[in-house]
């Protein structure tokens, strides 16, 4: 079932969940960079379904999903590219990634349905406040998928507390105030950040923004129960053979997890 096997990913070490946008470079490497980064190490996998105007994604997401959509994706062309991962053996837990306008257009039931149909674990809508999300939470719940929610820096305790009684999967939390991208070193106050929403949350959390070295990775590792990588990985993977880099990198932050595991 997806939920059991979100929490099994997160059940025996740090998660390292890399985001991978379907399309990128094109539709079949994409599937080759899927498949390289699950044999790198990778716990789950961030699915991006492309959207012409990703408001939280920086520069390197936002020229990447570009490229995707000159290159034919679509929401129904994406979950068919999920399938075809189930379909070569991928077995990890697939979050799909997107904004709430294409997924209205292809409609939500269909959307949920054909998502567990295709394999998929849960949703990632950054755009989709918990306020304005009970009709896609409840479709979700149908279908045991998990819909995952946000936490910022900005985020009240009310909100925090909101989310945290609400959450099933993960809580995705944003390691700092902007977009995506990679950052040269960590928010000086994640530490406390993270283990303020720690203390109300009652499913793991997941870090993710501004996360690029092997080093940062495992400082998150340690704080938190999973890590998100974006943007540093669709920049490994810009720089020709796609998968062979993209799999080099995700090979470096697991190693230096395991690396942060052992020395403590």
């Amino acid at each position: 079932m997806p939920l059991s096997n979100i929490e099994r990913a997160f059940s025996h070490r740090p998660a390292l969940m890399p985001y991978f946008p379907l399309g990128y470079p094109d539709p079949d490497i994409s599937l080759d960079v899927i498949e390289a980064i699950v044999e790198a190490g990778a716990d789950l996998v961030e699915l991006g379904l492309p959207f012409s105007d990703p408001l939280a994604d920086g520069p390197v997401i936002q020229h990447a999903t570009q490229v995707a959509l000159q290159n034919g994706m679509t929401v129904a062309r994406g979950l068919r590219m999920t399938a075809e991962l189930r379909r070569r053996g991928v077995s990890i837990p697939f979050l799909l990634m997107s904004y709430l306008n294409p997924l209205l257009a292809y409609g939500l039931p269909r959307l949920v349905a054909d998502a567990t149909e295709a394999g998929a674990d849960g949703l990632i809508v950054p755009d989709l406040p918990i306020e304005e999300a009970e009709e896609l939470d409840a479709l979700c719940a149908e279908h045991d998928l998990a819909l995952i929610y946000f936490i910022a820096p900005t985020s009240t305790p009310e909100r925090i507390a909101r989310v945290a009684r609400r959450a099933r999967g993960f809580i995705y939390v944003v390691s700092l105030t902007g977009i995506t991208g990679a950052r040269d070193r960590l928010p000086a106050n994640v530490t406390d950040f993270v283990g303020h929403v720690k203390a109300m949350a009652r499913c793991p959390l997941a870090v993710g923004f501004g996360i690029s070295t092997p080093e940062q990775a495992a400082a998150i590792g340690q704080m938190a129960d999973g890590i998100i990588v974006g943007s540093a990985l669709v920049q490994a993977a810009s720089n020709g053979h796609a998968a062979e880099t993209a799999g080099a990198f995700v090979r470096s932050l697991r190693a230096g997890i395991a690396h942060s595991e052992i020395r403590d």
